[in-house]
């Protein structure tokens, strides 16, 4: 076979493994992989324009007109001319080309910009710059600290001791903590030796390319031996090094085949449901059409048969053509005629109204972030009104809910709660950015970022309290985070979560400060004292434990085991002597909680020497038993950890982006229903959703489905529903089929009496997914106020969106920041990007980008209910126009023997869409309101008529041709019978055709201009002067195309001197152009007067109480703090996956050990083992009470605090 058959025969194939050999491109190109170019544009020089054009005939109305515009070059059927339908088919051509190579450039730049960014290639054993795009499977590349990871990598080798290197994934997951990943022991031995990495000729089996970014598989094959590979050994494109000098890595996957890009998906062509909705219409238009000309034909081969004989000496037939061959002739002159039921205007107006609308979305300076300069984007222009009509938005958490910025907020220890900010008599203040924080300028290590402001924590810290000097001492010794200092004094800190890098920096700055770690000690300075603690033992956490310990042994030889974790996990292992100070931290973990922040609870126990010996020794044993080690350490850790003295608890704030909950609120209360999809733990997850707003305690249940099988999932699902929903039908309700094109049925909505929450983590989830239990899933959860899906993949964040989508008759909006959440933002209806730190991805695939989630609310409840509200009061208004226009076409055939011979005159029907009637319908789109932005938010109810397609709908569109009907009726049969008898001033007919045409098209352009008045809520000079300036517009080209000089320039041409002079001039003539306009007005008038009066709208009644405020609304009542106490609790606020216990304590330490240093605190003090309060805290009350009274009937525990001794002092014997 050629190699073009297998090329041809391989691409058929899907891929199901990858192997490849470093440093051998030879080999490698024979598997025909991807190279590391990408592509995202769709055109080049030569494909755009018939591949443009091929697309943009695809849309019925483009092809309908390009078949109007050859029957037009037709003399025998056309009586128009062929200008009327080819100058507005190029303009509407001529935009959407010229926007669509707009985007396609910026695709270009794009792709360019990426494609040539350079990085270093191992080839002919050196190292060259080479452009990303010709980078191949195989090839060996260095990384340098801060560059973009080129393209999928297995790391070989790198700076950092036992080869680990750490990078940032905001670009995939949005997470700005730092993750670290390590080599294989036998790659890292390659250093950063050219030759040696030359003569690497490793073989990898591995996957095939996926969008799996949590997962990966293959095997190396090297120097005789195998090894194992997953995602701890991988570095994805999409991540930044960090922290790391250099690194070298095998290209695994290349460009497109990438996790990276695997995860973009498919882009697909987005249209909004009222463009759906046109293609309907426009369809039933079409019949419509082709029935009215059927009609006229008809009528024209009986009159032919009748009538038409008697006029063959005036007007013979050419040819001896006949009735039948006549009336063929006359269909397709009025198909030509009667087109402007659907005019090519439309579509350039609503292109121009969608543009408009979306430079108000980047030009709104209410929704520019200024700290990030980020201002919002309208990424895409055809979607505006969609945004009006959103039913479910889905969001990722971290990132676009939060900062993922964690903070130490408050603590209680030993009975009493620090945090709180008090006045003079005692009553707490709300903190905010005005309020004084605590001075840490007598800490030299304190990191200048953190901040505090209650005063009196730190003044118990100076005054040397035992409990708080314990509390923060177990902060500083508890915790598997990495320190670096590479100058003097400036540390930065490595957590796996950012919740324990929270609390270590805290204990930072109130004077107990983490500096370094080996596998077997921790250097910490207490109060300015260097000290050394021996690290025996780290219990590290897990989901299953939630909670971690650390055995330590003080420089005097004190045994002690700290202990944070989950207050109900380590209120089981307390001692009972802390039976009163357990119910009292109890009131304050309830507390925290009901504000919303993450809690740990903290306990200490002091070690016997003999047990701790027999209990490391059987330690020992387990950790290398061959069997059922896992229980038996389990069982170890348990008996170790009782018996514990409890010191308090903490409370860490997982900050939210600013204005969340108010705008989870708003959003609520407009009917939009909020589903939550991250890829948190679920504990984290329901505590954001508490803190959001999204869940509360006045919900009246919150279901978590946690089912390992099928069957349970089922069996949760269905508990809930019934639950919810008491006696409820097995099988769910689907609503009438529709002429949308939907290829599944939709199900209805279920009202279920109260709020109600659902949370659902990953594996349950994959089981509700399934095709047999995807409907009760989506039944169960469509009950609930909001849902939150924890530990979910972007794949499976796609098929929740993709379910909603197909099964519920609803818009879909999803919200997300980085790479996992391409997938969901391309599928949903409307996708928005979160631009800023967190990365592009996400805004790249965008239809809209803006720096805070807060922004939504102003993007859907202000700009998307304004544009859908604009576009549909400007489609009502055009259909009625037309239709006005076209009818009265029909109605004159009966009395011109069905010759389609037109109403108007030729000029008038070319222009009556191009500019009589253009620019006002164009105004009212682009600046009209039914209230202002401030009034939207005070109703958010207001947006709800959107989602319930109560604006445009297929009965709007009926009464709408209605209403046309019965205006055509009036604008031709009044005109007609007012000049049929009716003579001028001086004794002559004033029935002459010319005559007629000008009275008919001025009685119409008067009556469409009033019903615009009608329509527009809001005016605007620039509304006034389109109105008024059309009005001129028609007189002045009709008074100029009746004039004498026309005439005389091009008599044939303008044939009619005088005609409007006559016909306008002459006041019977004005009276029936002002009563045909009031006739037109009267019925829509009435009507709307009886629906405001017995069934006012929403939009009625505020459009009332706005009126009658005549301004501005007063400004929102400021919201008033709340404390709330709630049972719930965030559980633990630990990281998501197992924390660095083991590469801790294997000797495997991240960072070389420190040098000893001079401590970086000076000696000062009262006693050895503390220093004088110094700074502006120092011996601050801000009661003027004694601040540090132990809390009534609480048992005071016995702690045995630490002496200080001199850095000389002998360590004990191990």
């Amino acid at each position: 076979m050629s190699s073009f058959g297998l090329h041809c025969a391989r691409k058929k194939e899907p891929e199901l493994e990858r192997k490849l050999r470093a440093n051998d491109r030879q080999y490698n190109l024979s598997f025909k992989y991807a190279t590391n170019a990408i592509k995202t544009s769709k055109y080049n020089f030569f494909t755009f324009l018939p591949l443009n054009l091929f697309e943009q005939f695809q849309r019925i109305a483009n092809a309908y007109f390009l078949f109007l515009l050859v029957l037009q070059v037709i003399p025998e059927i056309s009586s128009l001319s062929w200008f009327t339908t080819v100058v507005p088919l190029a303009l509407v051509l001529s935009v959407t080309a010229a926007k669509d190579a707009t985007d396609d450039i910026n695709r270009h730049r794009s792709d360019n910009h990426v494609n040539n960014r350079k990085v270093q290639v191992l080839i002919d054993g050196k190292l060259r710059s080479e452009k990303w795009m010709d980078v191949q499977v195989g090839d060996i590349i260095k990384l340098e600290n801060n560059q973009f990871v080129t393209a999928d990598l297995l790391l070989l080798s790198s700076s950092e001791p036992l080869n680990l290197v750490y990078i940032e994934t905001a670009e995939l997951d949005g997470e700005t903590n730092l993750k670290v990943r390590q080599a294989l022991p036998a790659t890292g031995d390659l250093g950063d030796d050219v030759s040696k990495l030359a003569g690497f000729n490793g073989e990898v089996l591995c996957e095939a390319p996926n969008n799996r970014l949590d997962r990966f598989a293959g095997t190396l094959a090297y120097a005789g031996q195998k090894y194992a590979l997953d995602n701890e050994k991988i570095l994805l494109r999409g991540c930044t090094l960090r922290n790391t000098e250099w690194c070298f890595g095998l290209v695994l996957f290349g460009g497109p085949e990438t996790k990276l890009m695997q995860n973009c998906g498919k882009s697909t062509f987005k249209r909004t449901s009222v463009d759906r909705l046109m293609n309907v219409l426009v369809l039933c238009i079409f019949g419509f059409l082709a029935l009215m000309c059927s009609i006229l034909a008809m009528g024209n081969y009986c009159w032919e048969l009748g009538e038409g004989s008697a006029f063959t000496l005036f007007l013979p037939r050419q040819n001896g053509h006949r009735a039948a061959f006549s009336s063929f002739l006359t269909f397709w002159s009025y198909v030509i005629i009667l087109n402007t039921v659907v005019p090519i205007s439309l579509y350039v107006s609503v292109e121009f109204i969608r543009l408009g609308n979306s430079f108000y979305i980047d030009w709104d300076r209410d929704m520019y972030h200024s700290r990030s300069d980020t201002p919002a984007q309208a990424r895409t222009t055809t979607l505006n009104e969609e945004l009006g009509q959103i039913k479910y938005v889905f969001s990722d958490k971290t990132g676009t809910l939060t900062q993922n910025i964690m903070t130490f907020n408050k603590c209680s220890i030993n009975g009493k709660t620090y945090g709180d900010v008090l006045d003079r008599t005692g009553q707490r203040l709300e903190v905010n950015a005005h309020t004084e924080t605590v001075d840490f300028s007598f800490n030299p290590l304190a990191d200048p970022r953190f901040t505090f402001h209650d005063h009196a924590l730190v003044e118990a810290v100076k005054l040397e309290i035992p409990e708080v000097h314990a509390f923060f001492r177990l902060l500083t010794l508890c915790h598997t985070v990495m320190a670096e200092e590479k100058k003097e004094g400036q540390l930065s800190y490595q957590a796996q979560s950012p919740d324990e890098g929270a609390l270590v920096t805290a204990a930072r700055n109130f004077g107990f400060v983490f500096r370094s770690r080996t596998p077997d000690s921790v250097s910490v300075v207490e109060m300015g004292r260097q000290r050394t603690y021996r690290l025996l033992a780290i219990l590290d956490f897990n989901n299953v434990r939630k909670r971690m310990s650390v055995i330590v042994r003080s420089p005097e030889g004190k045994l002690s085991l700290y202990c944070k974790g989950a207050d109900t996990i380590i209120y089981e292992r307390l001692h009972r002597s802390c039976g009163k100070l357990m119910d009292v931290t109890t009131e304050h973990l309830n507390e925290f909680a009901g504000e919303g922040l993450r809690t740990l609870a903290l306990a200490y126990k002091d070690l016997d020497e003999d047990f701790f010996l027999g209990w490391q020794r059987r330690h020992h044993e387990a950790s290398v038993a061959p069997h059922h080690r896992e229980a038996k350490l389990e069982q170890l850790y348990e008996e170790i950890e009782s018996d514990l003295l409890l010191l308090g608890a903490t409370a860490i704030e997982d900050k939210l982006q600013d204005g969340v909950p108010q705008t989870i609120e708003q959003l609520s209360k407009a009917d939009i229903k909020i589903w939550v999809l991250t890829g948190d733990k679920q504990e984290t997850a329901e505590n954001i959703g508490y803190s959001c707003n999204l869940l509360s305690e006045e919900m009246n249940d919150v279901f978590v489905i946690g089912g390992n099988s099928p069957e349970d999932v089922r069996r949760e699902l269905r508990n809930a529903r019934e639950c919810m929903k008491p006696g409820a039908a097995e099988d769910c309700a689907f609503l009438p089929a529709t002429t949308l094109g939907k290829s599944a049925r939709a199900i209805a909505d279920e009202a279920v009496n109260g709020d109600f929450g659902l949370v659902i983590n990953g594996h349950s989830l994959a089981h509700a997914l399934d095709g047999s239990m995807e409907r009760d899933f989506l039944r169960t959860a469509c009950m609930c106020k909001a849902v939150i899906c924890c530990r979910v993949t972007p794949l499976q964040k796609a098929q929740v969106v993709q379910l909603v989508k197909t099964y519920k008759r609803a818009v879909t909006l999803a919200i997300g920041d980085g790479a996992n959440d391409v997938s969901m933002i391309k599928v949903a209806h409307i996708g928005v990007g979160i631009s800023g730190q967190e990365g592009t991805q996400a805004v790249l695939s965008s239809d809209y980008s803006f720096a805070q989630f807060r922004f939504l609310q102003r993007l859907l409840l202000v700009h998307g209910r304004w544009s859908y509200l604009r576009m549909c009061k400007f489609l009502r208004y055009f259909f009625y126009k037309n239709f006005t226009f076209t009818f009265v076409h029909f109605w004159y055939a009966f009395f011109c023997g069905f010759s389609a011979q037109t109403v108007y005159d030729e000029l008038f029907i070319t222009l009556y869409n191009l500019v009589y009637t253009a620019l006002p319908v164009l105004g009212m789109s682009l600046f009209d309101q039914d209230v202002n932005d401030a009034w939207s938010f005070q109703h958010p109810r207001l947006y709800v008529p959107g989602q319930l397609n109560l604006y445009f709908s297929k009965m709007a569109f009926f009464k709408c041709a209605l209403h046309s009907c019965y205006s055509s009726l009036v604008l031709f049969f009044i005109p007609y019978a007012a000049v049929a008898q009716a003579a001028r001033a001086d004794g002559r007919d004033l029935a002459d055709h010319q005559s007629f045409a000008v009275l008919t098209q001025t009685c119409l352009l008067f009556a469409v201009t009033l019903q615009l008045g009608l329509e527009m809520s809001y005016w605007t000079a620039v509304n006034g002067l389109f109105v008024v300036g059309s009005l001129l517009m028609y007189f002045v080209v009709t008074f100029t195309m009746y004039s004498n000089g026309l005439f005389l320039v091009l008599p044939s041409a303008f044939p009619f001197i005088g005609t409007a002079r006559n016909t306008l001039s002459q006041p019977n003539v004005w009276l029936t152009i002002g009563l045909t306009s009031i006739l037109c007005i009267l019925p829509v008038v009435t009507y709307r007067f009886l629906l405001i009066l017995l069934r006012p709208t929403i939009n009625d009644k505020v459009m009332f109480k706005a009126r009658q405020a005549k301004a501005s609304p007063p400004p929102l009542p400021r919201r008033t703090r709340i404390r709330r106490t709630s049972s719930r609790r965030s559980g633990y606020a630990f990281s998501h996956a197992q924390g660095y216990g083991d590469l801790v304590t294997s000797g495997r330490f991240l960072r070389r050990p420190a040098q000893p240093r001079p401590s970086a605190l000076a000696h000062a003090g009262r006693a050895a083992s503390a220093f004088s309060p110094l700074g502006r805290s120092a011996g601050y009350s801000p009661t003027g009470r004694a601040q540090y009274v132990k809390a009534r009937e609480v048992e005071v525990t016995s702690l045995q605090m630490y002496r200080t001794v001199g850095d000389d002092a002998r360590e004990p014997p191990r």
